[in-house]
């Protein structure tokens, strides 16, 4: 059988360890036990914790249903002993029935009360019923009319004409806006405007015993909190639930609740809300009574439910008694906790005693475990030392401390070996890197200077055979403008055109002079305030930065001067904050920091950064960025200004670098010593005084 694969390394250690298997036999009736016991005791206590909880909400539905049997019975009761008083007779003869009624609906707790003749028509009311309105559809009054046979009282459905017409209160009392319930059935009416009545009749007899009418009563359930709260009162008395539970008690027409004692929020009564969806198919269209637990508004109760039939026999709504369920949740997770922790600490005294008894067997096995893992880390002097045990374990490891030493001197001879013959590959092996820098360093210089060299005289030569044309067109172009005079007015744009391209010629061959020959413009230098060159290289360039709508910010974090040549300064700066501004066409933020620049804690000099938040550059345009003719503006520039920029720092011993990351913008950093380091024979005349101001 193939072993899964994350269990394959515990194997691997079981299968490989004497101490592992050791350590099993000793724990494995603590570790196997524990969890079979608790499994036990979690299935034990969930099912009986289950059972008790469905018995108690079984026998509170029953003492509910009892108490509202009685209250429907009453109904009947009060109404059959209107029927039978001799006030009734008295006010018949005496025709002052509506005063009797008005008096009795309030002695008798009813709602409303009809007195109909021998075919079910109405007599007298106390609420809005016409004379001669027909009752007699009711099965209830029907059957009063038929002799009385059969139940005194029962519960029906009022449709809200019906309750209309008994009442208007009774429509308004009757109407409830429905409220979204989570876990209830969709349910496309937004009120409930019908009415639970208990409805009672009883016949009246004459002193022949002939039937002389019907008294009809009823009480609506609709709203009805007197109702719940007394059921609530008797079900759940107080200290009855344990634990911090609360009993609740409703009345539903349907699956809407219309009398109950649930609470929505800050005490109000969660009228109009409804049942859940399982709820009502278990009880309402199975017809079944649910004790388990159940989803009420907004928690989890345990509870029972029970329909409630009309007189026709059908299920028009359900009687509800059930108490919350977290609570006693909460009760059984700490039982079992405790159980749990009296089992655990029971299980580790017993595994602490039964390896304390092990430990005399496999602490021979450990010592030597240990001084294999310590010669493996090194520490080729591990032994395991005595042991107090005699037996075959201890005897093994006494033989096995005898072969480590036998190792340990073989061991050293071989290292005695090694170390000459290490020490020489280490002297001739760093002859030959010294050797090695020294020509790759000289490689480099010479093929740096080579190239600088055919650039420079490439360049210089150009730039003077590019300088005679220059000129010659410069001097036709001004005899053409002044031998023309007014006629040269149609060329004129065309004229302007040539100007622009001849002086762009003469600042091409400038730079080119500038970068072949550096030394013929070094300036004289003076001890310079970068921030000050800053704010001067700030103003010259201000119309270009605020026609591309860059925002400057300034980080000057240092005092410190360096020794340059102010004008050489402000061209490299003004370069590069043309180039920023040049990436990011659609503005963005340009950024001028200064900082010292120290190295091995001795001050060294200044740093200048430009920081753009433009597009950035390319990976692959980073080693070539300040070679001579390379640009990434296509259409514009001559390659060459970060190359003369990169020179003019190098003559004073400095450098430029760049830091960028594609998509992101890019950084160039000036590195100024404080003292420069001059670099070629030109510089250091232009230190002396000579060379020209550039």
């Amino acid at each position: 059988m193939r072993v899964p694969a994350f269990l394959q390394p515990v194997l691997a250690y079981f299968l490989s360890s004497v101490r592992a298997k050791l350590m099993f036999l000793v724990l494995a009736p603590l570790m196997l036990g524990f969890p079979i016991m608790m499994g036990l005791t979690w299935y034990w206590s969930h099912s009986y914790y289950h059972k008790l909880l469905v018995y108690k909400v079984g026998s509170d539905l029953v003492t509910a249903h009892e108490y509202f049997d009685r209250v429907v019975d009453g109904v009947g009761t009060r109404v059959g002993g209107l029927a039978a008083s001799r006030r009734l007779a008295q006010a018949l003869d005496s025709g002052q029935v509506d005063e009797l009624l008005k008096t009795s609906q309030g002695e008798l707790a009813l709602d409303f009360i009809n007195v109909l003749d021998v075919n079910g028509r109405v007599l007298h009311s106390t609420g809005a019923l016409p004379v001669g309105a027909a009752r007699g559809e009711w099965p209830i009054v029907a059957r009063a009319i038929r002799g009385g046979e059969g139940a005194r009282s029962v519960v029906e459905v009022f449709s809200a004409d019906a309750l209309g017409a008994i009442s208007p209160t009774f429509r308004d009392r009757a109407r409830l806006p429905l409220v979204a319930t989570p876990r209830a059935a969709d349910d496309p009416r937004s009120v409930e405007d019908r009415g639970m009545v208990i409805q009672a009749a009883e016949p009246v007899f004459d002193g022949n015993g002939n039937l002389a009418g019907v008294i009809e009563g009823g009480v609506l359930l609709n709203g009805n909190l007197g109702f719940v709260d007394t059921i609530n009162t008797i079900v759940y008395r107080d200290d009855s639930l344990p634990l911090g539970s609360k009993g609740t008690a409703t009345l539903f027409l349907g699956d809407v609740r219309i009398a109950t004692n649930v609470r929505l929020f800050e005490g109000e009564r969660a009228l109009g809300t409804r049942a859940s969806a399982e709820v009502r198919e278990h009880v309402l269209t199975q017809g079944r009574t649910w004790l388990e637990r159940a989803f009420v508004v907004n928690d989890w109760y345990v509870s029972g439910y029970e329909p409630i039939m009309d007189s026709r026999g059908n299920r028009i709504g359900m009687l509800y008694v059930g108490f919350l369920e977290a609570p006693f949740s909460t009760a059984k997770t700490w039982a079992l906790l405790v159980i749990a922790g009296l089992f655990l600490v029971i299980s580790v005294i017993g595994a602490v005693w039964s390896l304390h008894w092990a430990r005399s067997i496999f602490r021979p096995i450990e010592r030597m475990h240990g001084a294999i893992g310590r010669i493996e880390g090194g520490d080729a002097a591990a032994r395991v030392g005595m042991v107090d045990s005699r037996d075959e374990l201890g005897l093994l490891a006494r033989e096995f401390d005898r072969l480590l030493d036998v190792l340990a001197h073989k061991r050293y001879q071989l290292e005695q070996l090694a170390a000459s013959l290490d020490l020489k590959v280490e002297e001739r092996t760093r002859d030959l890197e010294a050797a090695n820098s020294e020509l790759r360093a000289a490689q480099r210089q010479l093929l740096m200077s080579e190239k600088l060299a055919a650039i420079g005289e490439l360049t210089a030569g150009v730039a003077h055979e590019i300088s005679n044309p220059t000129a010659v067109i410069q001097g036709n172009l001004d005899l053409l403008r002044e031998e023309l005079g007014p006629a040269a007015t149609p060329v004129l744009s065309e004229i302007r055109l040539i100007d622009e391209q001849v002086n762009r010629i003469r600042l091409i061959v400038t730079k080119l002079l500038q970068f072949a020959r550096p030394g013929e413009f070094a300036g004289y230098v003076d001890m310079v305030d970068p921030g000050a060159v800053i704010a001067d290289c700030l103003v010259l360039t201000r119309q270009h930065l605020s026609s591309r709508g860059v925002t400057v910010e300034q980080h000057l974090h240092t005092t410190r001067r360096v020794e340059i040549n102010t004008q050489e300064l402000q061209q490299v700066l003004i370069n590069l904050i043309v180039n920023a501004v040049q990436a990011m066409p659609d503005g963005g933020v340009l950024t001028l920091s200064t900082s010292p620049w120290d190295e091995h804690d001795m001050p060294r000099g200044v740093c200048i950064t430009v920081r753009d938040t433009g597009q950035g550059i390319r990976e692959e345009d980073l080693a070539r960025i300040f070679d001579p003719f390379f640009t990434t503006k296509k259409t514009q520039g001559t390659g060459l200004g970060l190359s003369i920029s990169y020179s003019l720092l190098e003559r004073y011993g400095g450098r430029i670098t760049v830091d960028s990351t594609y998509g992101e913008g890019a950084a160039f950093t000036l590195w100024i010593r404080a003292e420069p380091l001059y670099h070629n024979e030109h510089a250091e005349a232009g230190r002396n005084g000579g060379g020209r101001q550039g």
